[in-house]
């Protein structure tokens, strides 16, 4: 190990220092082609990632430390917690559509994802989603990582079997038909978005078709005006379709063109996952206003302890009431705006770089304002000098479990998979080990224990 390494070990630093130093682990662009071409169903994809997505995948890994991923999962756990409890669901849903208010026979929902940023006080939770797109691409992306020097080797080298994270994502969705249906045998799924074939992940809606197709199961990638709701079921052309993997940014099923996947969920005849009424309970940005309101919950009957992990990991949020604008602009250099029912960063603004105009919208529009918490940096090689790029943490959460971690690399206000270099990036993270001073690394995402 360098001098400068074993010095960060020493110190504990010793993820932010391989996060400022450390280029030796890169993406091995062979061995990432051959991990999505497995298949002779995905046997064009890498070349279709390279000409639609070019900065899909980051060149080199994040690394985190034990200890915050720890914190991250707690602060998962607690908003489970809180989750669970009936006046924080009256009081989320008071605000939600009617659609949300339809609970459906068992399922969950698929790819939930809670975000962070690496505070200078540990990760801090910016928002929850559902329908979290990129877990089998980062699976195939942690495949592909490789060590090229000998300090770096035991990395990747089979430190964890990525091989069942795959199954895993499987397990899921039968676990989701289930909870639904019991013991009937699951024949179908539609992966369903709008005009699917332009969507940017579209290369993962291949993946899934093949992962579904290998296990048994008849996958369609499907656009929701493509269905029709006939004698109680729904079809894709000749096709009955027992689930649907919903990858609509339509949280709400409002749209014209998803009616009929709108009737089918609500008259149980098909098993929607991820559905409105889990975006209500997770995804809504006002939620984090519940969750980061003391008062609020102590009414709830929250415990102390889970009260603590929430209001030290997740930045204070606020509904912005127009009641309170000049407070609100006074402070707007320490805060983030988003939407309320917002996704992807769309519409959302950092506080010091809003205008007048946009200060406008943001009052008549529905919106949060939250504190604001620098993302973590990751340094790259841009023509052999370093170049620092943002980074957040991704968890993919299943029923309270976190079953994978990735992050996003990035330059600008928000995630934008458009700067060179950046992209979904994979995550491992450190440990110190104190009798020799030699820093072992285990690859994170894991699996979570059964």
């Amino acid at each position: 190990m360098n001098s400068s390494l074993a010095a960060a070990v020493a110190s504990g630093n010793e993820a932010e220092s391989l996060n400022r130093d450390c280029f030796c682990i890169s993406l091995d662009r062979d061995a990432l082609k051959r991990a999505l071409q497995a298949d002779p169903e995905t046997n064009d994809l890498y070349q279709l990632i390279r000409d639609r997505c070019p900065h899909l995948f980051a060149n080199l890994p994040v690394f985190i430390s034990a200890r915050h991923l720890d914190q991250m999962a707690a602060v998962i756990r607690a908003v489970e917690a809180v989750v669970s409890f009936p006046a924080y669901r009256d009081t989320v849903l008071a605000w939600a559509p009617p659609i949300a208010r339809f609970q459906p026979a068992g399922a969950r929902g698929v790819f939930l994802s809670y975000d962070f940023h690496l505070g200078a006080s540990g990760p801090q939770l910016i928002e929850i989603n559902t329908n979290a797109g990129g877990a089998l691409l980062n699976a195939a992306l942690a495949r592909a990582q490789r060590a090229c020097c000998a300090a770096m080797e035991g990395m990747t080298a089979g430190t964890i079997p990525l091989e069942s994270i795959d199954r895993t994502f499987l397990d899921m969705f039968l676990t989701e038909w289930r909870l639904s249906r019991g013991t009937r045998a699951l024949r179908s799924i539609a992966i369903v978005d709008d005009q699917p074939e332009q969507q940017y992940l579209y290369p993962e809606f291949l993946l899934f078709r093949q992962l579904f197709s290998s296990h048994g199961v008849h996958a369609v990638i499907a656009d929701p005006a493509e269905l029709r709701l006939r004698d109680g079921v729904l079809w894709h052309g000749d096709a009955q379709i027992d689930l649907v993997y919903n990858r609509l940014t339509d949280f709400t099923l409002e749209q014209t063109a998803h009616a009929a996947l709108r009737e089918a969920y609500v008259t149980d005849a098909v098993v929607l996952t991820p559905h409105p009424r889990a975006h209500a309970l997770y995804a809504d940005k006002r939620n984090l206003a519940v969750l980061t309101d003391a008062a609020r919950l102590r009414a709830f009957g929250v415990p102390p302890e889970i009260e603590s992990t929430l209001l030290s990991g997740i930045p204070r949020t606020q509904v912005v009431d127009p009641a309170h604008a000049d407070r609100l602009w006074a402070a707007r250099r320490g805060l983030f705006f988003k939407p309320a029912a917002s996704y992807g960063s769309k519409a959302a603004y950092r506080g010091d770089k809003i205008t007048r105009r946009v200060w406008e919208g943001i009052l008549k529009g529905n919106y949060v304002a939250q504190e604001f918490v620098p993302p973590g940096e990751r340094r790259i090689q841009d023509h052999q000098e370093p170049l620092a790029l943002k980074f957040d943490v991704r968890n993919y959460v299943y029923d309270g479990m976190v079953q994978f971690v990735a992050a996003r690399m990035y330059q600008g206000q928000t995630t934008n998979f458009r700067t060179p270099g950046g992209g979904f990036a994979p995550v491992f993270t450190t440990r110190m080990l104190s009798d020799s001073h030699t820093l072992a690394l285990d690859v994170a995402p894991v699996l979570a224990a059964d």
